[in-house]
């Protein structure tokens, strides 16, 4: 079993840094390729302005615990997890990946709680950082480093959420072509693989 982290480091908090600046912050320098860009991270560079063009149509579809005699995620994750199913299944689909994988990314940073929110201001199930809240103060070179980004209030949202989250981890598989890689960089900095290998170990413990 793992430990929710829903108010330590964010995991998604390198991730956002990745996708969501073309300067990077000293903080960031140490973990992150300065010829990275978010072109290179997402498979479709507009990917970030159709999420935001998407967010009234996503937010009134599916908030509620849909139809769990249809969910595919393993019900060995906890209620508080499998609530969340009919989004999770949308989301993992339209990305191509396995809905059990983001079922155990969910518990492993929030713990199916939709408003966690980290010390570190990363927000939501998935925990994705907001251009807002404590998240405004992360400087790159060019200026805020998440200022394209969701706001609190919308990344509270559990589909939008999801939806930023699978497109975020979409983005690392391809630029790094495997998914304990794609873990990696979408969980916190300097501890190796220790966060991705986390996730892996809660997918494949509730998979069977």
């Amino acid at each position: 079993m793992c430990s929710v982290r829903q108010y330590l480091i964010p995991g998604a908090i390198l991730g956002s840094l990745i996708v969501a600046s073309f300067g990077y912050s000293v903080m960031a320098r140490a973990a992150i390729n300065p010829a990275d860009s978010v072109s290179e991270e997402l498979p479709n560079s507009n990917q970030e302005v159709s999420y935001q063009n998407e967010i009234n149509q996503e937010n009134v579809q599916g908030e509620g615990s849909g139809d769990q005699a249809k969910c595919k995620v393993s019900k060995s994750f906890p209620q508080d997890v499998r609530q969340w199913c009919t989004q999770i299944m949308r989301h993992s689909a339209k990305n191509n990946l396995d809905p059990n994988l983001i079922a155990a990314l969910i518990w492993q940073e929030s713990g199916g709680n939709p408003t966690a929110y980290s010390k570190s201001g990363a927000v939501g199930l998935m925990q994705v950082m907001p251009r807002d809240g404590i998240a405004a103060s992360f400087q790159c070179i060019n200026g805020p480093c998440f200022t394209n980004r969701p706001t609190i209030s919308e990344l509270e949202k559990p589909n939008f959420n999801i939806k930023y989250g699978t497109g975020m981890l979409t983005g690392l598989l391809h630029k790094y072509g495997d998914m304990r890689e794609a873990l990696k960089y979408y969980g916190p900095m300097n501890v190796g693989y220790y966060y991705a290998d986390k996730v892996l170990s809660i997918f494949q413990a509730n998979s069977g």
